[in-house]
């Protein structure tokens, strides 16, 4: 018997997303979630994509989009604002369940206040305990009743702790590749279909695309000269960042020579010979497309001394931890600069052997991660709820 069955209301599901990519999960899972409970009322913060599913949104979710140890304490005081009100909204009327999309930073702390209420707590999206902050996990068993993992490795992690944990495989996994040949991803941005395609993809928060924007701008001018029909598309995540990047793409001259387009990443991946990527799910979207990639971040340098004194894994993107090698460059910090950027995106362009090897990694990646994993999630949220009823 569903739960909604036993109830004279609708299940309220409370929900919190963090940035475009738990905006992407969100709305894949509140859709498998109404296929179990029709009239279920969700609630939270998330962006347009979990909005046009039915979430009512109490602030926008650009609000919490912050990376950054340095960057968030700049917004720490609005962001334990907002996060305070959350949990007053739900202590004086609980959802059914909460579910936290990744931002572990925020979220954490909000379902550790939830779940000592008895409100059932949902973490999506596992912290990366095995890279740094074991010790996190003694603050997730306090905070998390049922954690969805994307990496099959991860689940194991929880085994001695009162966390009920599984690996769900990803939900871009049976979205990606895109329905559509490369050509016809051409066509649909306006490109020739003969001439290379390099695809800049500086990140979707603000800070991120400052940091980074600009080397990706330079690298791609540089090799434009290198390789004369050299095609390059930059897709936007939102109107703002759009103008932000636009404004780089100005100061550099380059309006003739980059073609600046808002949403539409995943076409771009489809189109693309190869991309200049910031660190992130977006790395993970590059691979299922099977585009070869050069993978760069940078952040706060407080930041990253205090990150990279704590990182215990050699690797950050998704394919080379997946993978358990470096498939792809990874460049960080002051390395996120043309002259070395310039090489690598130069290979990954003009290397048929190499692009072959990559894609026939990239397949087998890919295979491992096709679980149904929206449905495999809201049927794990469907089983915890079941068993509170």
């Amino acid at each position: 018997m569903e739960l909604s069955a036993n109830l004279t209301r609708p299940i309220k599901i409370a929900i919190v997303a963090g940035e475009e990519s738990g905006d992407i999960l969100g709305a894949g899972l509140i859709r498998s979630l109404k296929n179990r409970y029709p009239n279920a009322i969700f609630e939270g913060v998330g962006g347009r994509r979990m909005i046009a599913e039915g979430l009512n949104p109490e602030f926008p979710m650009e609000r919490l989009s912050v990376m950054g140890l340095v960057e968030v304490l700049k917004r720490l005081r609005e962001l334990l604002k907002r996060r305070k009100k959350l949990i007053n909204k739900w202590l004086q009327t609980p959802p059914d369940v909460f579910i936290g999309i990744d931002a572990p930073d925020f979220n954490l702390g909000l379902e550790r206040v939830l779940k000592a209420d008895r409100i059932p707590t949902v973490h999506y999206v596992s912290p990366s305990v095995w890279a740094w902050r074991e010790k996190r996990l003694k603050k997730i068993e306090q905070s998390v009743d049922l954690m969805l993992c994307f990496l099959p490795f991860e689940a194991k992690y929880y085994q001695d702790t009162k966390v009920k944990a599984g690996f769900i495989g990803h939900p871009l996994a049976n979205q990606l590749p895109l329905p559509i040949s490369q050509q016809q991803a051409k066509d649909a941005l306006g490109l020739n279909n003969t001439s290379p395609v390099l695809t800049l993809m500086p990140g979707s928060r603000s800070s991120e695309v400052g940091q980074l924007a600009p080397a990706f701008i330079e690298t791609a001018i540089s090799l434009s000269n290198k390789i004369p029909n050299l095609q390059i598309i930059l897709p936007a995540a939102n109107e703002e960042r759009c103008q932000q990047i636009k404004s780089f793409i100005q100061e550099a001259r380059a309006e003739s020579k980059i073609k600046l387009v808002q949403g539409s990443s995943q076409v771009c991946l489809m189109a693309a010979d190869s991309v200049l990527i910031a660190s992130g799910t977006a790395t993970l979207e590059a691979m299922l497309c099977s585009t070869p990639m050069v993978v760069a971040y940078k952040m706060a340098p407080l930041s990253y001394a205090i990150i990279s004194r704590m990182l215990k894994t050699p690797y950050v993107s998704l394919p080379n931890l997946l993978a358990g090698k470096a498939l792809v460059p990874e460049i960080f910090q002051s390395d996120v600069r043309s002259d070395v950027l310039e090489p690598l995106v130069f290979k990954s362009l003009t290397d048929l052997n190499y692009k072959e090897s990559l894609q026939a990694e990239f397949s087998t990646l890919s295979d491992l991660l096709r679980q149904d994993a929206d449905d495999k999630a809201a049927e794990a949220v469907s089983s915890l709820l079941e068993s509170r009823s």
